[in-house]
């Protein structure tokens, strides 16, 4: 997470509940592997680990490595030794999913450094792009009791991570929004339907959801002006005062709204899809993602018959993926730019990976032993 004002904000978090609970608590942690890990953190919990997938299809099986691990420890009676690597990377989740190389060998790799005599976790996190702050980068940490197999994990996970920079790709093909429209018109029955990332403004990256540009370019369009257009399913926009008119409207009624600009929470509340010539766009009362083929099949849309569907989201999650002929990712406008260049960091560390491609020198992949939450830490958060 993002706090304004704070620059490790999950550090400051487990520091107060370490405040309450004392130092000699077992504190074991899973995360999501699109976040960061700072030296404080590792510092502050006994045991982290993180996904292995993405899109995160392991989420209850790392919950349950994290209680696993805990239990282990608590029988063994002993806290774990902890390496932990800074990477200078720092890559958005659309180039490092898991479907795709190198991230798929890196992932599977952490899989047997955690099968190694005395390693008890091995994990891996790609950081959190749209964030500006130090800790903001790779990281990779693994715990167990038998120092040199803890390192030797921690440091030939941090090299693979930075052996293959170069090779991280988008997970689909790439172009602006009016390129990615003039895609889908093109495309034949057999790649339809055609899904469109509407990317940078995905709720699920830390988007506000409400962002109106890409609607506003869709409805534009003269193709999708008469209702006898092209099919185009939009999910989605908030506009909570638009839903309350709509839906004291009715079904089929017609109606003149503004939605948008209006921050909200993760789940819809009420839903009402608005037709504009051939265009379905859903409002919601709160942000929403769509990932399920039930969230329109809800609002009595049907997908797979659409020519065009376009989501506020990354990479497409499983079901959209599988049912998705064609796909492009909208290189679009919003607080999750998948342009990162774009954006204008100012606050990490540098020299970084894609922002400078020239390194002075390899970075310092060696790993940092980080100690116990009961001893005090020392030196800067690397």
């Amino acid at each position: 997470m993002v706090v304004e004002g704070v620059s490790d904000a999950e550090a400051v978090l487990l520091r107060r509940i370490r405040a309450a609970i004392g130092a000699s608590v077992l504190v074991s942690a899973s995360m999501d592997l699109h976040g960061n890990v700072s030296r404080a953190l590792a510092h502050a919990a006994d045991l982290l680990t993180c996904y292995r997938t993405a899109p995160h299809v392991d989420v209850r099986a790392t919950r349950e490595r994290t209680c696993r691990n805990l239990v282990a420890c608590l029988r063994r009676g002993q806290r774990p030794l902890k390496a932990w690597v800074p990477v200078p990377i720092l890559l958005p989740g659309e180039q490092t999913s898991t479907r795709d190389e190198p991230a798929r060998s890196i992932y599977a790799a952490v899989v047997a450094v955690e099968e190694a005599d005395g390693v008890l976790d091995a994990a891996v996190w790609v950081g959190y792009a749209w964030a500006d702050e130090p800790r903001n980068r790779a990281a990779v940490v693994v715990t167990g009791w038998e120092r040199g197999a803890v390192a030797r994990g921690a440091e030939s996970l941090a090299r693979l991570f930075w052996n293959a920079r170069a090779e991280f790709m988008f997970v689909a093909p790439t172009g602006s929004f009016a390129e990615c429209l003039d895609a889908a018109l093109r495309a034949d029955a057999s790649r339809r339907p055609f899904f469109i990332s509407d990317s940078g403004d995905n709720p699920t990256a830390g988007g506000s959801g409400d962002v109106t540009w890409g609607l506003t370019r869709l409805l534009e369009r003269e193709e999708f002006r008469a209702p006898t257009g092209p099919t185009v399913i939009y999910a989605s926009v908030p506009g909570p005062e638009a839903v309350e008119i709509a839906v004291r409207a009715g079904i089929g009624a017609t109606v003149t709204v503004t939605a948008g600009a209006e921050e909200g929470d993760i789940h819809a509340g009420v839903e009402v899809v608005l037709q504009v010539g051939s265009v379905f766009a859903i409002l919601t009362k709160l942000r929403k993602p769509y990932h399920l083929e039930r969230d329109f099949t809800q609002l009595d849309l049907r997908p797979r018959e659409a020519d065009v569907v376009i989501v506020k989201i990354g990479y497409l999650e499983p079901e959209l993926y599988a049912m998705a002929k064609d796909w492009m990712l909208g290189l679009t406008p919003g607080g999750v730019d998948q342009d990162l260049e774009r954006l204008g960091h100012q606050r990490i560390r540098r020299p970084m990976w894609p922002f400078d491609r020239v390194f002075g020198t390899d970075p310092d992949l060696n790993a940092r032993f980080i100690p116990m939450s009961d001893e005090p830490l020392t030196g800067v958060d690397e």
